[in-house]
């Protein structure tokens, strides 16, 4: 049996509640007993931490959309690059992940061509090396192990059921449009915009924005759709026929800032530049979300920022 335990209120708008002594018991022969809860204790647990963690991150230095492959491989090597960013994952979908929990028409391997391989054996998720390319028994391995190590991490937050609406986009010091933030919104809520009357949004301010919200769909290419209406773009390119061969490639070397303040990740790049897709091989979801994070720093440690805002070019003292 474990020690007597000391229970307090952890409320902040009242006095703590008497200590209660209780005994708790891992008894798996009819007599486990759990410590004493009241609902509202649960109650505050969360709304203390989740809306103490909106306040903090209503200025973050980077702002990753979409918690797939991608944006969740960018996460991990930027979160440890740099421990003293604080970046905030926003994701639409309940469960992180995106496309990564299976592999091919529903089936669980997941193949990876080489050398993306490398990031495999730096998270610690077990393979088949088939050559030129290696297999993860189930693709559920990878995303759980790598969404893990992200949340981990002290400088990441993850904040899923959440929508980007919109992207916020400042005239900035060169007289240039930047994109300067994003507006977000519970994803229930933005699914019901034609229902109710209006729900405003919220607002996170970052310097760097990286959009990896993948290909055309619900949510899909959110951020190079936006850039489009915004009048910051001509135009989409249109992803183009599945050629594993060429798409991958592409996807990696591609990655960049597509817009001031805002860096492209992943298969969105694909409806921006109107480059291949590659189906269901993800290797170059690894490379273009760690080319995502090196951008990232790149573009944070050339930049004057103040307040969240990007207000200057750093100048170099020789």
């Amino acid at each position: 049996m474990a020690p007597a335990q000391i229970l307090q209120d952890t409320r902040n708008d009242s006095e703590p509640i008497a200590a209660l002594k209780y005994g708790v018991r891992e008894d798996y022969e009819g007599n486990y007993r759990f410590a004493p809860i009241e609902e509202s204790q649960v109650s505050r647990a969360m709304i203390k931490r989740y809306f103490n963690t909106m306040y903090d991150r209503t200025i973050s230095d980077v702002v990753i959309v979409g918690a797939g492959s991608a944006g969740l491989s960018c996460a991990y090597h930027l979160a440890t690059s740099r421990p003293d960013l604080k970046i905030t994952i926003i994701e639409a979908n309940v469960a992180p992940g995106g496309g990564a929990w299976l592999g091919g028409q529903l089936m669980t391997p997941m193949v990876i061509r080489k050398p993306a391989d490398a990031f495999l054996q730096k998270i610690g998720v077990p393979y088949e090396d088939e050559g030129n390319f290696v297999v993860v028994k189930h693709a559920a391995l990878f995303t759980s192990t790598v969404l893990s190590k992200v949340l981990a991490l002290p400088n990441v937050v993850l904040m899923n059921a959440t929508a980007v609406e919109d992207l916020i986009i400042k005239t900035d010091f060169e007289g240039r449009q930047r994109v300067a933030g994003v507006v977000t919104n519970w994803t229930l809520v933005a699914l019901n915009h034609d229902t109710q009357s209006c729900m405003d949004p919220n607002t996170i301010t970052a310097p760097i924005v990286i959009s990896a919200t993948g290909h055309d769909g619900p949510m899909g290419a959110f951020s190079a759709k936006r850039l489009v209406s915004a009048g910051l773009l001509a135009g989409l390119g249109n992803m183009r026929g599945l050629d594993m061969s060429r798409a991958e490639p592409a996807i990696v070397n591609q990655t960049r800032e597509v817009a001031p303040g805002l860096i492209m990740a992943g298969m969105e790049l694909s409806e921006h530049d109107g480059s291949n897709r590659m189906g269901p091989t993800f290797g170059a979801m690894i490379g273009s979300g760690i080319k995502a994070a090196h951008e990232a720093i790149r573009t944070y440690e050339s930049a004057e920022i103040v307040n969240g805002k990007v207000v200057g070019k750093k100048i170099r003292r020789t």
